[in-house]
């Protein structure tokens, strides 16, 4: 797993300030946010992990995995952790992972709510897709 940009001695690496993110969630939340990434991070060896769109709202940004662009991007959200794949209506889901943004054009996103288990080899191999999706030419 590589992570984006080297940091300065100040700014902490990617993978560090995703660390700190699944920690200000202390809850259920992090522990499913940080179950989700070890499922990224083992589908894809390349995947890049990254921290983008910090804003007042959300001062320690979001976290994001990437392979020849965007693979999906974590959000914790009140009642549930989302990854949304931003070419996710390009995606195969045959297990029928997606269950929220599905009829968006091109976004599809899974929400994970507290006590529901997570089906690892279905999503290892919708990262995999998202991945085929990123590298294939055109």
């Amino acid at each position: 797993m590589k992570t984006s940009a080297t940091p300065s001695s100040k700014e902490k690496s990617a993978s560090q300030q995703i660390d700190a993110i699944i920690k200000e969630s202390s809850d259920w939340r992090g522990k499913k946010l940080s179950q989700l990434r070890a499922v990224i991070q083992k589908a894809d060896s390349a995947v890049v992990e990254e921290v983008k769109w910090k804003k007042p709202s959300k001062p320690s940004g979001v976290p994001v995995w990437s392979h020849d662009g965007i693979i999906c991007v974590a959000d914790t959200l009140k009642n549930a952790v989302r990854l949304t794949f931003p070419k996710g209506a390009q995606v195969k889901d045959p297990k029928k992972l997606f269950n929220t943004r599905l009829d968006s054009k091109t976004v599809r996103a899974i929400d994970f709510f507290e006590g529901e288990a997570v089906n690892e080899g279905a999503l290892k191999a919708l990262v995999l897709d998202a991945v085929r999706v990123n590298t294939q030419k055109e």
